[in-house]
C-alpha cells in the first residue's frame, strides 16, 4: 500500500461492509473521522505499554 507525505488515508473496503459502518457510526452520533481518531489513539496507547498477556496475532499481523 502506498504511504504519501499528505494526511490523507485511503483504503478500499467491500461496499456493504462500508454502508453498515456508516450506518452504525451514525446510531452513535460519530464520524468515521471521530472514530478513527479515537480507535487510533487507543491502539497506539496500549502498543506504548508493555502487556503480560500474549498478544493477539490477528490483531498485529501486518497485511500486504
Amino acid at each position: 500500500m502506498a504511504k504519501g507525505s499528505s494526511g490523507r488515508i485511503v483504503i478500499e473496503v467491500d461496499p456493504k461492509l462500508k454502508h453498515e459502518l456508516y450506518d452504525a457510526l451514525g446510531k452513535e452520533d460519530l464520524t468515521l473521522k471521530e472514530w478513527f481518531l479515537a480507535n487510533t489513539d487507543d491502539f497506539l496507547k496500549d502498543r506504548s505499554q508493555l502487556s503480560l498477556l500474549p498478544v493477539d496475532d490477528k490483531l498485529t499481523r501486518k497485511v500486504s
